[in-house]
């Protein structure tokens, strides 16, 4: 009886209709919100004119600043870079990469004796935490890499998008930066932002990978600031 009523009230059929469509599609654009936060791939890695101008890192004053924290507080220090080049033509970055030395991550935080080397390790993955999966295992991967997309630029807002490379995953990573010049010298210097470490198989003490961590946690973001410094070659 219910189902003829139904077919003979054509209005309330298309009501019922309409109302499932559109909760329908409301959760399918959550859903793909979602994922596309939590996962990107790759983009194609910007290329240089003939035109442009080579820009060399300065590594001894170019470094990447990083807090990472936990329920007990947080941490912070610095990893620096190896290599890298960035094309410029009028002042716009047209492309650039750099590579980021593993080996290097400091604590800035702590000093010696206060559990600085034991941190330092404990995120290398080096002394007595040499084989075991602590974060960023430099032993096995001594070097991290980011290649420029693309740079945006709205209402005098630089965006640096580009794909970060770590423990050999490759995943999108943007970010807001001020770049500014002085002779020969190139400066950028970002605002801080967070990347989710997991996405790089970061896993070591997550709890949205292991589930039996109580308070003995550490967040999945990390925050980064970049500092390139980089000199016309």
């Amino acid at each position: 009886f219910l189902c003829l009523h139904l077919i003979k009230n054509s209005k309330t059929m298309k009501r019922i209709i309409l109302s499932l469509f559109v909760l329908a599609t409301a959760s399918m654009n959550v859903a793909c919100k979602g994922e596309k936060n939590e996962t990107g791939e790759a983009g194609e890695v910007a290329t240089a004119s003939a035109e442009s101008t080579t820009y060399v890192v300065n590594t001894e004053n170019s470094v990447i600043e990083w807090t990472g924290s936990k329920p007990a507080g947080k941490h912070n220090g610095t990893i620096n870079l190896k290599s890298g080049e960035v094309a410029v033509t009028n002042e716009a970055i047209e492309s650039g990469m750099f590579v980021i030395d593993m080996n290097s991550i400091v604590v800035t935080d702590l000093v010696a004796g206060d559990g600085k080397e034991d941190l330092e390790a404990h995120l290398k993955g080096t002394g007595d935490k040499a084989g075991e999966d602590h974060f960023f295992n430099a032993t096995k991967f001594p070097e991290s890499k980011f290649e420029i997309t693309g740079i945006t630029s709205i209402e005098g807002k630089t965006t640096v998008n580009g794909n970060l490379t770590i423990k050999n995953i490759t995943k999108p990573v943007s970010f807001p930066a001020k770049v500014t010049y002085e002779g020969d010298t190139m400066m950028l210097v970002s605002e801080a932002f967070m990347i989710n470490r997991t996405q790089w198989n970061v896993n070591y003490a997550s709890k949205s990978i292991f589930d039996d961590l109580k308070d003995k946690f550490v967040n999945d973001e990390i925050e980064l600031v970049v500092k390139l410094n980089a000199t016309k070659k």
